[in-house]
């Protein structure tokens, strides 16, 4: 079988050309549609005259079309860049800038509201619209923009229109007169870029044999198959999010797109669709514990990654769907996937990461790069297939992430791992356990206090929905402990009641300093709690 991203629809709808490949709302598309759609937007890329390796930006919500555009640009040899549809123009600007995108799929709302920035992106020479039928905007240039700056043309491309032909559309004929660049399986497949949590965010490099690879691992633990419907709530410029897509097309199952307003509205798209997988971080897992379920008999697996997840959380989504099986997985998108928990081992290990996934090795190294004693602290080092080549335009920050395995630990010296950061344990059994990220440790009084232990403490109170805890600088003791906690609906928990529980269950230096209450803490456009953004709105705590 090929590793090359694009085939796994390809290959699907040559086996299974009339199963149904993606529904969204009350349309449906099959494998051999699908197919066809990813093809004719290729031709659409080559046309206009895509390089090889051409970086793709697509800054579009979850609909047909940008399926199309992502795998589409694969096929034509060129390199996809999903952008998350929640940022705004000084984001997309960058990204589109920062990868070198030649081109942007969009519509044209979205073009309007960061068009005067795209002109500061040197290699852009056009942008897709898809809701532009008519071309109006083909040959518009904005009047205050710089011409010092490479301008962009705007092209209309509507897959329903195919019969349109002139020098702005795709003529019937493309087919046989634009040949797709060759790619082999090591070549760039993507640049996923991070939330940005730590600064800009960095384009992560995925080749086509570490999308597929990582697709079958996941596919094979979940025991994925040509029956299943899996609904996608994530972005697809989210990892996790765009392996909902891998998965569902390398088996010949079906993928629902949704773009949800309220945590209602997934448990609605389960029941309506008969979902038999859905994926989610905890923030929404902790909203949808909360509610009720109606029909979900069909559900057969639930997946959490992007944080723990608290395990009131996970023990209220077990009371409300018995026959559904959940999976805690741990991953990092410099490594798509690294660990998940068989659900068998939920009872006797609620609070463990699990162990590698197939065709990967996990270690944990301490500072030496020695592998660590069982339940000694280190560095999670994943190696294997999944591994990506690294951030695009950053060689320094590749070097501090992407780098060879010490002798001491057996590694060989022209092998690269991705160092993740993280802290974690690994007990006699060989399950890992997460204890902190390294840059999210919080040093105060002389101690290094991790996050996650405070936080696993807060939210096994019932009156907690969501807590963050991170530090702030002090002048005597470093770094001051800050909570930020969200309350269950109704409860009037009071911050010196959760005090009181860290001071009954806590030594001294690990006591928060302060605790803010929020009606709903802040996230990032991939939906897990926003920390850099707290930390903003409490910089002034303690000068005052």
């Amino acid at each position: 079988m090929s590793e090359l991203l694009h085939e796994l629809i390809l290959n699907t709808a040559r086996q299974f050309p009339g199963r149904v490949a993606v529904i969204h709302k009350e349309q449906q598309w099959r494998y051999q549609e699908l197919a066809e759609l990813i093809a004719n937007f290729a031709q659409l890329l080559l046309q206009h005259q895509l390089s090889a390796n051409g970086r793709v930006a697509v800054y579009l919500p979850k609909q047909i079309e940008t399926l199309a555009a992502l795998f589409g640009s694969c096929y034509a040899g060129g390199v996809m860049v999903p952008v998350n549809p929640q940022l705004k123009a000084p984001q997309v600007s960058h990204i589109v800038s920062d990868s070198g995108a030649e081109f942007l799929v969009t519509t044209k709302h979205r073009y309007n509201q960061c068009k005067n920035l795209l002109n500061q992106c040197p290699a852009l020479r056009a942008v897709i619209l898809i809701d532009d039928p008519d071309n109006s905007l083909a040959t518009e240039q904005d009047p205050q923009a710089s011409h010092d700056y490479i301008s962009h043309s705007c092209i209309s491309w509507a897959f329903d229109n195919k019969s349109s032909v002139d020098d702005n559309t795709v003529d019937d004929n493309a087919k046989s007169r634009f040949q797709p660049h060759r790619r082999i399986s090591h070549d760039i497949a993507a640049l996923l870029y991070t939330s940005g949590s730590t600064g800009l965010p960095k384009g992560v490099i995925l080749s086509h044999l570490n999308m597929v690879a990582g697709a079958k691992s996941v596919a094979g633990y979940l025991h994925n198959h040509k029956d299943d419907r899996l609904l996608a709530v994530l972005p697809f410029s989210f990892d996790y999010g765009f392996s909902q897509l891998t998965t569902a097309f390398l088996t010949g199952a079906s993928v629902v797109l949704l773009e949800y307003l309220m945590p209602r509205d997934v448990i609605r798209a389960v029941e309506k669709y008969r979902i038999t997988g859905l994926a989610a971080v905890p923030p929404l897992w902790i909203q949808l514990a909360q509610l009720e379920w109606g029909e979900t008999d069909s559900l057969r697996y639930i997946t959490n990654s992007g944080g723990v997840m608290p395990r009131p959380t996970l023990a209220a989504l077990r009371e409300k769907l018995p026959q559904t099986s959940p999976y805690l997985m741990y991953g990092l998108t410099e490594a798509f996937r690294s660990t998940y928990l068989d659900p068998k081992y939920l009872d006797s290990r609620p609070t463990s990461m699990g162990k590698a996934i197939p065709d990967a090795e996990i270690l944990v190294l301490n500072e030496q790069g020695e592998q660590c004693r069982a339940n000694e602290p280190g560095e999670l080092v994943h190696r294997g297939v999944h591994v990506a080549q690294g951030y695009w335009n950053a060689p320094d920050k590749t070097a501090q992430r992407f780098r060879p395995l010490p002798k001491t630990s057996g590694g060989r010296h022209e092998e690269i791992v991705v160092w993740s950061g993280d802290t974690v344990t690994r007990d006699e059994q060989g399950f890992l356990y997460f204890v902190g990220r390294q840059d999210d440790m919080i040093k105060s009084s002389g101690y290094r206090i991790s996050p996650a232990e405070l936080e696993a403490l807060v939210i096994d109170m019932p009156q907690v929905a969501e807590v963050a805890a991170f530090g702030m600088p002090h002048e005597q003791l470093g770094q001051a402990i800050v909570l930020a906690v969200k309350l269950n609906n109704n409860s009037d928990t009071t911050s010196a009641e959760i005090l009181k529980l860290c001071k009954q269950q806590l030594p001294n230096y690990m006591h928060p300093h302060h605790i803010e209450q929020y009606d709903e803490l802040p996230k990032n456009p991939n939906g897990k709690i926003d920390r850099v953004k707290l930390t903003l709105q409490q910089d002034q705590l303690f000068s005052r």
